[in-house]
Formats: structure tokens, sequence, C-alpha cells
């Protein structure tokens, strides 16, 4: 059985309807906050159980028969991540787990300055010693390209500070990667890449978004300390733009610059480039 949690969220909820195409949904198991919000895949003959990264008694039974665990990692930075994760790393271990699956990240690495490297790298050090199989999937950024490039659209600039090249990628590609993994009999043993084929700055998105558009759209870099002024002002708390900062100095300390061919070949096609995402806001 392959037990899934986060599964009423984005990635992990995505993850799942990819499984339901590949493996039958008894075989399916989901491990969720709150079983109201997960009916709809009950209905559908998947197994769902209340358990959370809180509570290590409800995590073990939620857990119980898993073949495979998909643990989608915690973003609470209020939160202690790390003993959350070990929490539910050992939940699976007692259960009789013989793989952990992890949703990591790329570029996770001594000295990366984005905050949640450490934590990432802490869990997968955990894993390395929980005596289980696993997998460290570590996913290229995934968010939507508004977030990550402000309102372009309405002011015809990008205006962020200065950057690095990233391989941003689509989060539906991931979690079909996922599944593929999950689903399938090859073992993919520590931590991998899922990241677009190609890095992209943000001069190549203006670019891009200038093609698109037949508009010219501007590249502008902003000072550090202005963009994180900036985000109080707009009510920010600070602590989240500190945060978010550090991702600017990461990315150009080239900590995500390198792309992987993995996602392109577990897919059998090309992943959906940022042009492609692009092109799919414009028309919305």
């Amino acid at each position: 059985m392959i037990v899934v949690t986060g599964a009423t969220g984005g990635l992990g909820g995505t993850t799942v309807e990819h499984l339901l195409k590949r493996v039958p949904a008894d075989q399916i198991a989901v491990s969720v906050r709150d079983t109201a919000k997960a009916r709809h895949l009950a209905d559908r003959g998947v197994r769902v159980r209340q358990g959370s990264y809180e509570d290590p008694a409800a995590l073990r039974d939620s857990f119980a028969g898993a073949d495979q665990v998909l643990l989608v990692s915690g973003n609470d930075p209020a939160a202690d991540i790390v003993g959350l994760h070990r929490n539910a790393i050992e939940a699976a271990v007692a259960a009789g787990a013989r793989r952990i699956l992890y949703t990591s990240q790329h570029g996770a690495a001594p000295g990366n300055p984005y905050g949640p490297s450490d934590f990432h790298i802490a869990t997968e050090a955990i894993l390395a010693d929980s005596g289980v199989a696993w997998t460290a999937l570590r996913n290229a950024a995934y968010g939507p390209l508004g977030q990550v490039l402000g309102p372009w659209q309405q002011t015809g600039e990008i205006a962020q500070p200065q950057d690095g090249p990233v391989p941003y990628t689509d989060r539906a590609d991931i979690a079909e990667a996922t599944a593929i993994i999950l689903a399938g009999t090859r073992s993919y043993d520590g931590p991998v890449d899922l990241t677009a084929p190609t890095a992209v700055t943000f001069d190549d998105f203006a670019e891009i978004a200038s093609d698109l558009t037949g508009r010219t759209i501007k590249r502008t870099v902003v000072d550090d300390d202005q963009w994180v002024a900036a985000q109080l002002a707009n009510g920010w708390p600070e602590q989240l733009a500190r945060l978010m900062f550090t991702w600017y100095q990461a990315a150009r300390a080239g900590y995500f610059a390198e792309a992987s061919p993995l996602l392109t070949e577990l897919l059998g096609r090309a992943p959906r480039t940022v042009a492609d995402r692009l092109a799919a806001d414009l028309d919305t």
C-alpha cells in the first residue's frame, strides 16, 4: 500500500490523482489532518485516516499496512519542522514501511542561505539513519509564477532583487513524476532532483514575456533593503520577508542553478516550460 500525507494540499492531492490513474484505489491510503476534506478520495475507494505530524500515535495508525510512505514536508516557519519530520519518519518505520519518500528541496546543501535548506538537510540525515530505504525528492521551485515575478502584467516590469538561474518547474509535473516513482518498480535511493530541464533568470523571463505579449517587459533590479522594506509595507511579517529574501541570495549564489534530466525521463515528455506557464497565465 502507498500512503500519502498532505493529500488535501496542492502537491499531495495532485500526486494522489496521478496515482489513481496507475494503481487500484484500494492500494492507496492518505493520512490527513481533516478527513472530511478527503471525502472525495474515500468515495473513490482510497483509505482515509486522520493523522498529523504532531500526533505520533495517530500517524502510526494512519500508516498501518504501508509499503511506501510519501512524507510531504511541513512549511510552518514557527514550528519545529525537523522534530515533526522525525515523528513522521519514526511512525513510518514503526508501521513497517519498506521505503519512505520525502519532498525535499532542490539545492539543499550546506551553506545555502535559503532558510528551509537547513531543515531539509536535517530531515534527510534522519532518513539516512532510519534503517529504511529512502528517497528525497529535491523538488525545484514550483510556486505560481505570479508570486515569483510580481504584477508584471499590470506594470510592464519585473521588479525584484538580483537573482540567479533557477529551473522553475510546474507543480503538476512534479506530482505526476512523484506518482510514477511511487507506482513504479525502479528504486531511487537517496536524494534525486526533480527540475525543469532549463534554468532561467528574471532577464530571461522579461524576454519571454515580451515575446508573448508584444510589449517591452523591463527587468528592474530592486535594492535588497528596499525590497524587504516594501514587503513590510505591504503587510508581510518581518520573519517572512527576510526568509523570502534568503531565497534570492541562494539563487544569485547559484544554489538552484543545476537542472536535472530526471523529470523529463520520468514523464516521457518535455515538462512545461516557463513560456508555457506564462502563456497560460495570460489566458486566465
